[in-house]
């Protein structure tokens, strides 16, 4: 088509007035050159190339007939893509702009007008086959189309794992009250169900040979268990039920160690190197978390290394506590065979390995695993690092073991504490003093007991004589004093001597 008045197209939000009828379409727009397409896989061949912007081989013989003659004018181009390589290509100067974006919606809008010879109906069945066969082919050839045979397998497998578990619960609490002996004595639920197949009652057990499928030691455990069991008789059609169970058992986990082959070849087919860093089941369940290979690419490292853990994660931010250091690739035997201590910094750095393996795998062309070989192998080498640190520390100049620690002199005055010394508890003063006046009080109170009991035992009758005991010791006394009083030494020379002044100073009045 030929713009013929490109004044107007400089009006772009007016200019889908100008399409409102064929007529003022045309007035636009001029019919340059149309070619049909032979059958519908031309025209899907050319839809396609379209889509992914490639040039078609009709197109570009088209360009290089109608438009090489007027090549000094611009080709409008729907797709920016396309009209780069057009240019490359062909050395054509095309324009993309949103002028250009809403000529061709009215071009679309008006298509039957502009193109003669074209009904309605054979354009709209035109229309629908072209959008169902171009959708086949994307689906045919889609590279995330893979993706969900390994989605699909792996749920599979989990289903089966449960329903396995709840079989095999089932058969042991059945079986068990008829022959409960058996459960302890065989651990492994696939042999206890085929050995519950082949025998039946355990009555069988003496006369039947089971040594195809359990040891020598364990089969005349069972045999003898079976001579003096505890459990309660059966009827055979219960014996009969609990057989078409066993074989439901056998038969899942048939299926369930094949299906486990399947997801493993196709895991590598896909997906080689991140299968070679976390394992099969745990790569599986990281694309099926995700939804597709391509979806978990776009994730980055510290996703990768949450995935499935997202309720314990907005549970930590809720409650504003430390959160989750793995989800998923907790199951990883990287991270299964360290110590509770560095299962964190194994786990966060397998995350950014296993990211870089996943685009590798999603977005390369190669499908060879060494590149997940060798990441796999700096993980090891740091985990070993890791582990060894605890014993030796490693450095690279490896002088870090000669290092030692400044020493700093510190000058503390200390006291020598006598608390040390006794071994007796420590009493507060508060206490001792009250402890003494209780002590303090019981004296007393038992003295004046004493003395009310000593004035009791002296009765009236004991009263006189006492009395006349007081006298006579009076009377002694006084004869004592006056034994004393002669007994006394004569007096010294001096007292004479004043006692002789007296009488004469006496005298001398007298006179």
């Amino acid at each position: 088509l030929q713009v013929l008045n490109e004044k107007k197209l400089q009006e772009v939000d007016s200019l889908w007035k100008e399409f409102e009828t064929p007529e003022k379409a045309n007035k636009i727009v001029k019919l340059k050159h149309f070619e049909k397409f032979q059958d519908t896989t031309e025209a899907l061949a050319a839809s396609t190339a379209l889509v992914e912007g490639k040039l078609s081989k009709n197109l570009k013989k088209i360009l290089k007939k109608v438009v090489a003659k007027d090549a000094h004018e611009q080709l409008a181009v729907a797709d920016a893509k396309l009209g780069g390589v057009i240019k490359d290509k062909l050395n054509l100067s095309c324009i993309h702009s949103p002028m250009v974006i809403e000529l061709m919606r009215g071009i679309r809008s008006q298509i039957e007008g502009l193109i003669t010879g074209l009904p309605s109906r054979e354009m709209a069945a035109m229309c629908l086959g072209l959008a169902h066969s171009l959708s086949r082919y994307k689906l045919k050839f889609s590279p995330d189309k893979v993706d969900t045979m390994i989605i699909q397998a792996i749920s599979l497998l989990d289903d089966l794992d449960k329903e396995l578990n709840n079989y095999i619960m089932r058969c042991r609490e059945w079986y068990g009250w008829h022959f409960p002996e058996l459960g302890k004595i065989i651990t492994d639920n696939l042999t206890y169900c085929k050995c519950v197949r082949k025998v039946g009652d355990r009555s069988n057990f003496a006369s039947s040979d089971v040594s195809d499928i359990l040891p020598e030691e364990i089969e005349e455990d069972v045999k003898a268990a079976a001579e003096i069991s505890m459990g309660t008789e059966v009827s055979e059609e219960d014996i009969n039920n609990i057989i078409h169970l066993c074989d439901q058992v056998i038969e899942i986990s048939e299926y369930r160690t094949q299906l486990y082959d399947y997801l493993k070849n196709r895991m590598m087919a896909i997906a080689p190197n991140l299968t070679v860093m976390v394992g099969e089941l745990v790569g599986a369940r990281l694309i099926a978390h995700a939804g597709s290979l391509l979806n978990l690419a776009k994730h980055p490292a510290s996703t990768v290394q949450l995935l499935g853990a997202e309720k314990a994660l907005f549970r930590a931010l809720k409650t504003k506590r430390d959160t989750p250091k793995f989800g998923l690739i907790y199951h990883a035997s990287l991270v299964g065979q360290t110590n509770a201590k560095n299962k964190g910094k194994i786990s966060r750095m397998l995350a950014a390995k296993t990211a870089l393996t996943i685009r590798y795998d999603a977005l390369g062309e190669d499908t060879s695993a060494e590149m997940g070989a060798e990441n796999r192998l700096k993980v090891e080498t740091r985990l070993r690092l890791l582990e060894e640190r605890g014993i030796r520390r490693i450095s690279g100049t490896g002088k870090a073991l000669a290092k030692t620690d400044k020493y700093q002199n510190k000058s503390e005055v200390k006291v020598f504490d006598p608390s040390g010394d006794s071994t007796l508890p420590a009493v507060s003063k508060k206490r001792k003093i009250q402890e003494m006046e209780e002590q303090d009080t019981d004296v007393v109170v038992k003295a004046k007991k004493f003395k009310a009991e000593t004035k009791e035992e002296t009765t009236k009758e004991d009263d006189e004589p006492v009395k006349k005991k007081k006298k006579k010791k009076d009377k002694a006394k006084q004869a004592e004093e006056k034994e004393v009083l002669s007994e006394e030494p004569p007096t010294s020379p001096t007292v004479e001597n004043t006692e002789k002044k007296k009488k004469k100073k006496k005298k001398i009045k007298n006179e």
